[in-house]
């Protein structure tokens, strides 16, 4: 529903940022942040990454936390199709202008092979800017769009016919710094040789665009193409620097105009109602994401007397060295004869399985989907590529360890607040251990470094996968682990994994599984891997997506251990 500030007064101008306003341009836009966003750590933007705690909102935690883990955008964001890349690199860089920058470049080199994809926003478009421009009303766009790009995609878009809208356009590599900077906005104005105060309105689709607007002391008219919630919206304002007015649609701004017009007679050269077309539909809501269904929220577990961990991609990150250790090793899978010994890609369990068999066999080497994706551990490599296999699989997790020790070292925490979840549980006097297939060597090096300080004392029990003569998915490594507990493997254990490994590990242990979603799969892809067929029976029992919802999840279960 159409908001405004019964103060706004009627315009001598209406700037508009291009991409997400005027026109789509997201099959473009995301496909160039998916190839630039895997380059941050050979730009040097990984560690420049805004840290969590420096965040705006929540949501921009879980961003950078995701990038920052995961080189790619959340899967939400990438099915919403509601913000834009500045949006992005606010969000995650703050304030690093040098950073954004650098982001900025490097987005432009990838978008070189995609732009040109470009439609307008909402059906109608052109209709109702020839009946502002009819009105009087000059007309112009400010956008952090390079100039190569916006003159291309402006001769495109509906056929050219929009080319004569405009009075001015304003691109990023026309001013020194792009937006929330005002410049843009306050470049468009010095050609169009008006003030910037409030008759000069800038429309936009972002919170970026709204302080931008603020920021050059003009009207901001937050344009919600995207469909958002109201509150979600107010929830981005403060009462400093919310927007003058919010229109869903154009159909709502000839309307505001309407209004203005009963106030102002002698504002518009012509009325709205002499030169407004007929209704267009205004934009549709995007599809929304389909979460699981094993959630939290809805499934009843007993409370855990046990909870065991896995270790990489679940408790920390160590995904940078697991994947240059695997590039390093699948090349030896010659002189070890395990081309031959891998399963025939008609006998994997999914499609995708199947193409990564065929991929490795041909290329020695990962697919630069799986690399650029980083959800999957070594482990569901060999996995995929063995299948029941266990001496393949012996011989190339010996051959892993042999290049991991080129690599390993640098382990950070999955979220921020891993230690604070694992010290909760054991004040809620929960026996608290860790699983994993790495090796001893490795384990107890990164146990020590994690944070500086080490987790060693969080820990009641650890086992390794050089601890017991087969590897998970084999239950056998946690049997081992309630075994030196003294406790008996039931559903009051729980075992916390990322992969799905971790899931048949815990089945056939007999224990409660919950899968953690910190790669953020959604409900069709964790259907697929979770077919729960005769001949992959095994799903988890709940899935979580963060460690929040791990907490709120084990505060929930009231029912103990029979």
């Amino acid at each position: 529903m159409a908001r405004f500030n019964e103060a706004i007064p009627a315009p001598s101008v209406l700037i508009f940022d291009w991409h997400g306003t005027l026109v789509d341009t997201h099959d473009a836009m995301f496909s160039a942040m998916e190839e630039m966003l895997p380059q941050l750590e050979e730009l040097g933007l990984v560690e420049r990454l805004l840290p969590e705690d420096q965040c705006r909102t929540r949501d921009d935690a879980r961003l950078v936390r995701y990038i920052r883990i995961f080189r790619r955008l959340h899967p939400r964001i990438l099915a919403e199709r509601r913000v834009s890349r500045t949006d992005i690199f606010n969000a995650i860089f703050g304030e690093d202008k040098e950073a954004k920058l650098i982001a900025h470049q490097a987005y432009n080199t990838a978008y070189r092979k995609y732009f040109g994809q470009v439609r307008p926003f909402q059906p109608g478009a052109y209709e109702y800017l020839s009946a502002l421009k009819a009105m009087g009303i000059r007309l112009a766009v400010s956008t952090n769009r390079n100039r190569e790009f916006l003159d291309k995609e402006l001769k495109m878009v509906d056929e050219g016919r929009w080319q004569h809208l405009f009075d001015a356009t304003v691109c990023a590599d026309d001013v020194t710094e792009y937006k929330p900077d005002p410049q843009v906005i306050l470049k468009a104005l010095e050609k169009l040789e008006l003030p910037a105060d409030s008759r000069a309105w800038y429309v936009g689709d972002s919170y970026v665009d709204m302080l931008t607007a603020h920021k050059a002391g003009v009207s901001g008219v937050f344009y919600n193409g995207a469909c958002w919630e109201q509150g979600r919206i107010d929830s981005w304002f403060t009462r400093r620097d919310a927007p003058t007015a919010i229109l869903d649609s154009f159909e709502d701004l000839l309307n505001l105009l309407a209004l203005l017009e009963r106030q102002e007679p002698d504002a518009f050269t012509q009325t709205p109602a002499e030169v407004r077309p007929r209704p267009f539909p205004p934009p549709e809501r995007p599809e929304p994401r389909i979460e699981p269904d094993w959630h939290p929220a809805v499934v009843r577990l007993i409370r855990p007397a046990v909870v065991l961990f896995d270790w990489h991609a679940t408790l920390v990150d160590t995904l940078d060295a697991m994947y240059h250790a695997v590039d390093d090793m699948l090349p030896d899978f010659h002189k070890l004869d395990l081309m031959d010994r891998m399963v025939a890609p008609e006998d994997s369990k999914t499609l995708e399985d199947a193409r990564l068999v065929s991929y490795v066999r041909e290329f020695a080497r990962l697919h630069p989907k799986v690399k650029a994706d980083r959800k999957i551990s070594r482990t569901d490599i060999f996995e995929v590529l063995f299948g029941e296999n266990q001496e393949a699989k012996q011989i190339a997790h010996k051959a892993f360890n042999h290049h991991y020790r080129n690599h390993y070292g640098t382990v950070k925490a999955f979220e921020p607040r891993v230690r604070d979840v694992l010290e909760g549980l054991r004040k809620l006097d929960i026996l608290v251990g860790v699983i994993t297939n790495r090796d001893r060597e490795f384990f107890e090096h990164e146990l020590d470094a994690v944070e500086g300080t080490g987790w060693s004392h969080l820990f009641d029990v650890d086992v390794c996968g050089d601890d017991t003569p087969l590897r998970k998915p084999h239950p056998d490594q946690l049997l081992l682990a309630v075994q030196k507990l003294d406790y008996p493997p039931d559903p009051s254990v729980w075992y916390v994994g990322d992969s799905t490994t971790d899931v048949i590990a815990a089945k056939r242990a007999g224990m409660t599984s919950v899968f953690f979603n910190g790669a953020q799969w959604d409900l069709p892809w964790l259907n697929k891997i979770f077919p729960g067929t005769h001949k992959h029976p095994d799903k988890p029992d709940v899935v979580v997506n963060d460690f929040s919802e791990f907490w709120a999840l084990v505060l929930a279960c009231e029912v103990g251990p029979p």
